[in-house]
């Protein structure tokens, strides 16, 4: 994808996340296509374009009405990885085998073999419509490394206490477990489960020796990643071009099989109001952290995490500081920006990186 300087970093046309009514749809399967493109996954560009073609002509069926008459706001929502990731189910499990020339990257008109297998399995995916995409990838957890290092050389404690919004199976808290090649720069213990070297560009994150006191973190609907069938779940959600992914969510499911991440079932405001009223230790850094969760959470629950976060920012101190690192989607350069807020003093939000959204590469800014 063009992780190329910044000033050379292609633009496109804003769109708002939040977009409903007619057309929005299209939009959203047309910038979804664009995103995947960019992303490196064109075998799923080819599944949303392939249904795309179907909504545009009007295929007919239970699942395709539903995704044209939809009354959210489709790319917010994630509406076209909704569809995606439950063909993709059905491929990993064999039962659509008519699909395997798509995923291989062969030839097939997609759109008439996306048609035959929508509707003779219609039942099983209509469920895939009904919550978000769970996209849990440890390779975003170098972005949080890399902002912690960031952090320490900002003078704030380098012993973080980690609270996670939007959690799905807690594999980025277990981040203390894996180890990172940060443009030269390493972090992590030597008997790590996983090993990360994104792609780095630009200059190395600051070298600096930080330690994770602890990890918790929250969903509306949290994944045991012991469980085979919602391990499955997040199998499909995962882009099919990026095998390395599989081989880090088999790493994962063996790492919570160990010792379970610290997850509780709640809403993103509700868990950050709980664990901000907590007692923090004296010398440690309070860090809220999510990756590709903010389109999911309410407007109203955005601003209280927000309001929570600035009330409590302004009463910390350079003994208790609290920080609030961020890797979402710039939908106007089809990536995804590593920002930081930081209070007692650095309130205003900083870009530290352009990041892929799995954590291929890393463009360092600052």
């Amino acid at each position: 994808m063009g992780m190329a300087g910044t000033g050379e970093r292609p633009t496109y046309e804003l769109i708002d996340m939040n977009t409903k009514g007619e057309g929005a749809v299209a939009t959203a399967f047309a910038n979804q296509v664009a995103y995947c493109v960019h992303g490196g996954a064109p075998l799923t560009a080819r599944i949303v374009a392939g249904v795309a073609a179907l909504l545009e002509a009007g295929e007919p069926g239970e699942l395709l009405d539903r995704v044209r008459g939809w009354q959210g706001a489709p790319l917010a929502d994630a509406l076209p990885l909704r569809v995606a990731g439950g063909l993709h189910a059905l491929h990993l499990s064999g039962a659509a085998a008519e699909l395997a020339p798509i995923y291989a990257g062969e030839a097939a008109d997609d759109a008439a073999v996306i048609a035959g297998v929508i509707a003779r399995h219609e039942a099983a995916l209509l469920p895939w419509l009904d919550g978000p995409p769970q996209t849990n990838e440890a390779g975003r957890s170098a972005n949080f490394i890399a902002a912690m290092l960031w952090l320490a050389e900002q003078g704030l404690p380098p012993v973080f206490e980690c609270l996670e919004i939007g959690s799905s199976a807690g594999i980025n808290l277990m981040l203390d477990r894996y180890a990172y090649n940060l443009g030269g720069v390493r972090a992590g213990p030597q008997d790590a489960v996983m090993h990360f070297a994104p792609e780095w560009r630009g200059a190395p994150p600051p070298a600096r020796d930080i330690a994770i006191l602890s990890t918790k973190g929250c969903d509306v609907a949290p994944v045991d990643l012991t469980d085979p069938a919602q391990a499955l779940r997040l199998k499909a959600y995962i882009w099919p071009e990026h095998k390395v992914r599989f081989e880090r969510m088999d790493a994962a499911i063996r790492a919570a099989g160990e010792r379970r991440p610290a997850i509780v079932q709640a809403t993103a405001a509700d868990f950050v109001e709980a664990e901000l009223s907590k007692p923090q230790a004296a010398g440690t850094t309070r860090m809220l952290m999510h990756s590709i969760v903010w389109q999911y959470v309410p407007a109203d629950q955005q601003a209280r995490v927000t309001a929570a976060m600035e009330a409590a920012g302004a009463a910390a101190t350079a003994e208790r500081p609290l920080a609030w690192v961020q890797v979402e989607a710039d939908r106007t350069v089809h990536c995804h920006k590593l920002t930081v807020r930081y209070w007692p003093g650095g309130a205003e939000e900083v870009q530290l990186a352009w990041s892929h959204p799995h954590g291929a590469d890393v463009e360092w800014v600052v």
